[in-house]
């Protein structure tokens, strides 16, 4: 009896120490252009080095990092979620249409061949790689937008659209490419060739089973939303306002994951969905401010997760694999964002979204995050590894780059012809 007792008293030990540190982390990097994800990645990875040193992580502290940073995942998420407005991005569809499917096709499709072509490899990792390349993270881009306050101009509102867009997709693609590849491996297990009509016929099978599930799935939210979510909001706002109302939203918001995940979909999905039922009540957005402690205490569990997650020696293998895919990862935002955004936005307002856009992190390393967990021949150790450092790269270009930009184009960023968004 005494093994497990000390087992899990070392369990609390650690996460009450990684708690603090991801505090003191946040309060550190603020000071700074380093996003505060980087940091809780080097946190995890710290904890990998001391546990191949000491080995003092058992099977239940394992399990018990891997629930926080799913819990970590439904948080990131549902914030997404909570934070789109979807009216005001049907409104600016047009134009952010046509920039989100530029930087979405020449992400993916770059992605695909470098993966495939120049770095040698197979299919399904490809794949995976490919859809992963789409996604951007806003949030580490907003903060010098807001700084240099340029976020509520015409150019700032398209950027949020545009990289909304990319969320979502990002979120889809990963739900249909994870549905499909049981087929491709089995497939390509057989030898049935890209062209075989018994692969067409699997994947429109497994593909009308995904879309069927998907439909009812969002059919419940979105009924969820309309009829339900508002009700329920305020018949306990009445019962018990305050805090105690983020709770409940909190534990719907997991219940909804918990079906998606049950479904296949995994919970990302789920959150992504509970966030956007609740973002269309005007009253219901107010919890973000109460989220924020939620959110403060799980996120930084995900990020943790990935940095314990990776191999020490596959991380030194794959550095030449992250320095290539970070070149693409940067270049395809740049270009695929910012020239169909010259139209609208001129020289400065495009480079400026391209390179907003570069940042890889949540979504991306989820589609990562979820590869890995499915086995090596989805996402080998030394191309996760590879997409660890695409993350820290992108994210701390970014910043920099935009900082030096803000400065150069002051006048055009802010200038009369905006307006207010």
């Amino acid at each position: 009896m005494t093994e497990p007792i000390q087992s899990t008293s070392i369990l609390i030990l650690l996460i009450g120490i990684l708690v603090a540190a991801a505090v003191v982390v946040r309060a550190g990097l603020s000071r700074t252009y380093v996003p505060s994800l980087v940091g809780y990645m080097a946190l995890g990875f710290l904890l990998r080095l001391a546990d191949d040193r000491w080995n003092f992580l058992s099977e239940q502290g394992d399990f018990a990092f891997e629930i926080l940073a799913e819990l970590g995942i439904i948080v990131l998420l549902f914030r997404v979620g909570l934070e789109s407005d979807l009216q005001g991005l049907r409104r600016q569809l047009g134009s952010a249409s046509v920039i989100w499917l530029g930087n979405v096709a020449l992400s993916a499709t770059a992605g695909y061949f470098v993966m495939t072509y120049l770095l040698g490899f197979d299919q399904i990792p490809s794949l995976i790689a490919a859809v992963a390349m789409t996604a951007t993270s806003i949030g580490v881009s907003i903060g010098m937008w807001r700084q240099h306050d340029a976020l509520r101009t015409r150019k700032g509102q398209l950027l949020t659209d545009v990289a909304k867009m990319d969320d979502l997709s990002g979120v889809a693609l990963m739900a249909l490419l994870f549905a499909v590849i049981p087929v491709l491996r089995e497939t390509a297990g057989s030898g049935d060739g890209p062209g075989s009509g018994g692969l067409a016929t699997q994947l429109l099978t497994s593909g009308g089973i995904f879309f069927l599930k998907f439909f009812l799935f969002a059919g419940f939210c979105v009924a969820f939303a309309r009829y339900g979510e508002e009700r329920l909001t305020k018949t306990f706002q009445r019962l018990a306002p305050g805090p105690e109302l983020m709770v409940l939203v909190a534990g719907i918001a997991i219940l909804i994951a918990g079906v998606a995940a049950w479904l296949e979909f995994s919970a990302a999905i789920g959150a992504l969905f509970a966030g956007l039922a609740f973002s269309r009540d005007p009253e219901a957005v107010h919890i973000d401010a109460d989220f924020r402690g939620l959110y403060d205490l799980f996120s930084p569990f995900f990020f943790i997760g990935i940095g314990l997650a990776l191999e020490t020696g596959a991380l030194t293998s794959a550095l030449g694999t992250g320095a290539v895919l970070a070149a693409v990862a940067i270049v395809v935002k740049v270009l695929g964002a910012g020239l169909p955004s010259l139209l609208s936005s001129g020289m400065a307002g495009a480079t400026l979204i391209g390179v907003s856009l570069v940042p890889r992190a949540e979504i991306t390393m989820i589609i990562m995050e979820r590869g890995r967990q499915i086995g090596e021949w989805a996402v080998p150790a030394n191309l996760y590894a590879a997409f660890v450092l695409v993350s820290a790269v992108t994210c701390l270009v970014a910043p920099i780059s935009l900082e030096m930009l803000f400065r150069r184009w002051p006048a055009e960023i802010k200038g009369g012809e905006d307006g207010q968004g």
